[in-house]
């Protein structure tokens, strides 16, 4: 493998082009300059754990589309089964035997999921659950947590970009930051803003909002700005409160869901929200969302004059259903999980000792097959306000730039983080670590 990775004409080229006919040359802000300084590593194929740019660089991908790629790129049984699918027609837009064969399967696996019902992405999802949690409970407005994201949907664009803390406002009522224009302010008029990880303020809030609230959603591991843990019992303790006001429990999965344990965070932390929602690791690299519950709950969406309207042409298409059923076969293998947390690991406790050795200010925040770098004076960051106050993101975008250089794909965004997929292997941890430590030499 070339760990020299500096020449990247044809990418500067190629973006140059696609400037002419895209926004900002890119699909999503995030692949674009205002994450990559120079310009985006313009990716042309990938197998495994690694991906090659249009210069024929190779690169160990720790970024593995956003986490997406739960089985790494090109896995030959998720290649068998498009290529089969292909070839019979890909989607109909009908009822097929794929999609009840994928939700036997994810039923199987999550523990609450006493029914399923599939959409085309995370963003899809979640708007899903919150118009089903109002329907259910006749109330309107929702609670969501500082710097929690949720998808782009209008009611979901507050507080998920970090800013001065002089602008967050106290904790016990956070200042309402819209994350997009274009939003009429009556849309946020009905969404509850607090901070994450902070009981206490929590408890205050629903004191005075409680009994106007639909739902509480929340991701399991504060996934928007790296990788932030819950606090012990913090979880169960969101939930409970949600019930004790009449609120619905809503577990936005969309990141953690088939990363952490076959049956995601819920089964990892023990929790039995009303209504979860999946995306990412889901389709393996194919467009997909999800949501599930408990029946009485999702059967609002059966055909009558009071239903829950979920349209979609491309709902449960067809290759996407059998890529489903087929990346839940292979996380349910023996030793899948283990071999995540093992290379996860792995990576965490190397880098750990690079910056020790270093003696450069950093931690290594997460466990297993999610993790985030924080360059910080702190021990720990528990919440969006440590990542807005502590967390120098101006550092990390360098290093990751340096890493580049060395034959390490990531995205240059402290607030996204680094995955683990089940095609990484120990030398893919072994080049990290190397390219690492050349990193932080080119930092001091």
């Amino acid at each position: 493998m070339n760990t020299n990775t500096k020449l990247r004409t044809r990418s500067r080229e190629y973006f140059a082009r696609a400037q002419q006919s895209l926004v900002e040359g890119v699909n999503s802000p995030s692949r674009g300059a205002a994450v990559y300084s120079s310009g985006p590593v313009v990716l042309e194929r990938g197998r495994g754990s690694r991906v090659w740019d249009v210069d024929g660089n190779e690169f160990v991908d720790f970024m593995m589309s956003f986490g997406a790629l739960i089985q790494g790129h090109a896995h030959p049984k998720i290649v068998e089964v498009v290529s089969k699918s292909v070839g019979e027609g890909s989607h109909f837009a009908a009822a097929t035997p794929a999609e009840a064969e994928a939700a036997e399967h994810f039923c199987r696996m999550v523990p609450t999921a006493e029914v399923v019902r599939f959409a085309n992405t995370g963003s899809e999802a979640t708007m899903l659950a919150l118009r089903l949690a109002r329907a259910h409970t006749g109330r309107t407005k929702f609670l969501k947590f500082e710097g929690h994201y949720h998808g782009w949907y209008d009611p979901y664009c507050l507080n998920g970009h970090s800013h001065p803390v002089a602008q967050l406002g106290p904790p016990e009522h956070p200042t309402k930051i819209p994350d997009s224009e274009g939003i009429p302010s009556s849309v946020f008029e009905d969404v509850i803003v607090a901070p994450w990880n902070d009981l206490p303020a929590l408890e205050g809030i629903l004191r005075q909002h409680g009994r106007e609230l639909a739902a509480i959603i929340t991701e399991p591991i504060m996934a928007n700005m790296g990788c932030i843990p819950p606090a012990e019992r913090y979880l169960q303790a969101v939930c409970d409160l949600a019930h004790q006001y009449g609120a619905l429990f809503i577990l936005d999965e969309v990141v953690t869901g088939f990363r952490y344990a076959p049956g995601g965070c819920q089964q990892l932390f023990n929790l039995r929200p009303d209504l979860a929602t999946f995306g990412k690791a889901l389709g393996a690299g194919f467009p997909i969302g999800a949501v599930a519950g408990s029946r009485n709950i999702l059967d609002r969406m059966r055909w009558s004059e009071h239903m829950v309207l979920h349209y979609g042409t491309f709902n449960g298409h067809r290759l996407t259903m059998n890529v489903v059923a087929a990346n839940l076969d292979l996380l349910s293998a023996e030793g899948a999980y283990r071999q995540l947390f093992a290379i996860g690991d792995a990576a965490i406790a190397g880098l750990r000792a690079i910056f020790r050795r270093r003696g450069i200010r950093a931690i290594v925040q997460g466990f297993g097959p999610m993790f985030q770098i924080y360059f910080t004076e702190f021990d720990a960051i528990r919440n969006y306000r440590d990542y807005c106050a502590h967390v120098d993101t101006g550092k990390y975008s360098r290093f990751v730039h340096h890493l580049l250089e060395h034959g390490i794909y990531m995205t240059p965004s402290n607030g996204l983080h680094w995955i683990i997929s089940t095609a990484h292997t120990e030398q893919d941890v072994e080049a990290l670590l190397g390219a690492a430590d050349q990193a932080c030499a080119q930092l001091a």
